[in-house]
């Protein structure tokens, strides 16, 4: 039988007792899709910000400028264009990152007390399992996103994709996917980490200091990463190959020389203010939703085996005190 007179707070707090790898992929999805659509229309005005060459019609100057133009020219569904896509793809990917990631952290850590090293190796595996998942849906929702677009869904984009450009389209950007992607999420995990051990030390549930940790953890570790983000997209989208002299753009190495040739130095941060924007809501967002979907599973499993004990029947997960 368990203890089932100990508090929420402290349930929640050993979470990794009292609940199942289900818990943190139910957990996971949910914050996944939310935070990539209810920001959606900002990560539009970033790629199209990364573009090298911008059509006239699509020079932005700001983010605000952007949103305005797009909304203006082109209506207001334009800036969800390939969302689809990333509804598809964001719930499973989330789904194992999160799992893997909780319980990464508690295999990686030596004891009890906050392990920063651990939570950003655990980061790094759950990024790779993440970006595997990630990756074509991400190719596909730059390549609606783009200015132009000649694509009418995203079925039509994936199938023109693997026609013209093969399967390994999808995963061109990989390589400098999880170049970008481990390092940002090593800061992210640990900053996250890191300002909970601040403002949450009890580790229970606590929404405000969830929202605050993540939006900060979302913004350095956009800001670290801009670079990398900028060649991503070049990979993803393949925009303006041709002047390249080349078939396609392949490779970090390549990405990062034909940024070079278009606009220099400054474009490795372009459309940087339309990330960090985008990052910080939705990394807070992200939190927020894993936190809660956990906090809600774990207290509803634990009022059942509470109803279980009181009526003297056999709990079948068992939760130890702390």
């Amino acid at each position: 039988m368990c203890d089932v007179g100990m508090e929420d707070e402290d349930l929640y707090e050993s979470l990794p007792e009292t609940s199942t790898m289900s818990t943190h992929m139910m957990a996971g999805a949910a914050a996944g899709v939310m935070e990539h659509c209810v920001m959606y229309p900002v990560d539009c005005v970033k790629t199209r910000m990364q573009s090298l060459v911008p059509n006239p019609k699509a020079d932005y100057r700001s983010l605000y400028d952007a949103l305005h133009q797009i909304v203006r020219h082109e209506g207001m569904k334009n800036t969800l264009r390939g969302i689809n896509s990333v509804v598809s793809g964001a719930g499973p990917a989330h789904a194992m990152y999160f799992a893997c990631y909780e319980k990464l952290k508690k295999t990686f850590s030596s004891n009890k007390h906050s392990n920063h090293l651990a939570h950003g190796a655990a980061g790094c595996v759950a990024t790779v399992l993440h970006d595997i998942v990630m990756n074509p849906a991400d190719v596909v929702k730059q390549r609606m996103q783009m200015f132009g677009s000649p694509y009418k869904t995203c079925l039509d984009c994936a199938r023109t994709t693997v026609k013209q450009e093969g399967i390994g389209a999808f995963y061109r950007s990989f390589t400098t996917q999880l170049t970008m992607n481990i390092p940002f999420q090593c800061v992210h995990f640990m900053i996250y980490e890191f300002s909970q051990d601040i403002l949450n030390k009890e580790r229970r549930y606590d929404p405000s200091s969830h929202v605050i940790s993540g939006g900060l953890a979302g913004a350095v570790a956009a800001t670290v990463t801009m670079p990398l983000d900028v060649c991503k997209t070049l990979l993803n989208t393949q925009e303006q190959c041709a002047r390249t002299r080349v078939p396609y753009i392949n490779g970090m190495a390549s990405a990062f020389r034909t940024v070079y040739e278009f606009q220099g130095f400054t474009g490795y941060f372009r459309g940087l203010q339309a990330r960090v924007i985008y990052q910080i809501p939705s990394t807070a967002i992200s939190w927020s939703v894993y936190e809660f979907f956990k906090y809600i599973i774990t207290k509803k499993k634990t009022d059942d085996d509470r109803y279980l004990s009181v009526n003297n029947l056999p709990v079948h997960v068992s939760a130890s005190p702390k």
